[in-house]
């Protein structure tokens, strides 16, 4: 599914929005959304693990529970949520096919921000009708951005290093995990690269390292000790997920042809808590 906007400046111009105006979406951006939530349910993806999106209504909870974040979103009427049944590649697929809709909502001009752990968990399950063997890490908000940030948003960014990125050299390398991967040597596919270094994370910790190897890029997840370890999912992997989804679309927007894979290990020493996931061979 090759995408209609502009990878660069949709990545670039995306941010988390944790205030809102306090009015819903219209009809028709609920139909926008609607179809193109119909789209990514029926393309191909690199992962074969089927994620369900949903469109929600904030006053849609359960009783008179209505949706809501424990305060840390302020006006918004309408959320995203997403959920996947529980498999090997669950996580990264979560986070490939969400953030994909994350950025089409951007496109369209709505704020949204990744939220991980600080919803009414119940409420959203009952309104995403979810199933026993399903995961559901995440929601988001969707709306209009508020005019004026409150301090708690302001405060939230500033904690989560929201506007800090790691450096290139410490996260693509050529060969092995010492040798850090030129620019020139990433040839053509230097702009996917940096589209995925800035890609978003929880807590703006960037989980992800890239090994270049003959005309394949290899994906590892750096895992955080003790970070999420009390959630029945490793929420970093979906963080990677999205890494990916930033590079696929821009290997896909420059026509770079490849294939995903994941491959047998082959033998490169690693750091400590660094584990392999997927390959993108290039063609």
């Amino acid at each position: 599914m090759k995408l209609d906007f502009p990878v660069e400046q949709t990545v670039r111009s995306r941010y988390s929005v944790r205030t809102y105006e306090e009015q819903p979406l219209s009809e028709g951006e609920k139909e926008k959304i609607n179809a193109y939530i119909a789209e990514l349910q029926k393309a191909s993806s690199p992962f074969s693990d089927d994620v369900t999106l949903r469109l929600l209504e904030a006053k849609a909870g359960t009783g008179t529970e209505k949706l809501g974040t424990y305060g840390v979103i302020k006006g918004a009427e309408n959320f995203i949520g997403a959920a996947v049944p529980n498999g090997e590649s669950a996580m990264e697929a979560l986070g490939y096919t969400f953030e994909k809709l994350i950025l089409y909502l951007t496109y369209l001009g709505l704020g949204t921000c990744w939220l991980g752990g600080i919803f009414k968990r119940s409420a959203f399950a009952a309104a995403m009708s979810l199933k026993e063997n399903e995961l559901f890490p995440v929601v988001s908000p969707v709306g209009h951005p508020g005019t004026k940030k409150r301090m708690i948003e302001n405060f939230a960014r500033k904690i989560a290093k929201a506007d800090q990125r790691k450096a290139w050299n410490e996260l693509f390398f050529k060969n092995d995990f010492t040798t850090p991967l030129d620019k020139s040597d990433a040839r053509e596919y230097a702009f996917p690269l940096e589209m995925l270094r800035l890609a978003p994370s929880a807590s703006n910790k960037q989980p992800w390292k890239v090994l270049k190897s003959g005309n394949a890029f290899h994906f590892y997840e750096v895992k955080t000790p003790g970070y999420g370890d009390k959630a029945p999912y490793d929420i970093q992997k979906a963080d990677v997920g999205i890494a990916f989804c930033h590079f696929h679309m821009a290997a896909l927007e420059k026509d770079l042809a490849g294939e995903f894979k994941k491959l047998p290990e082959f033998g490169v020493p690693v750091p400590d808590h660094t584990h392999y996931l997927f390959s993108w061979v290039s063609a």
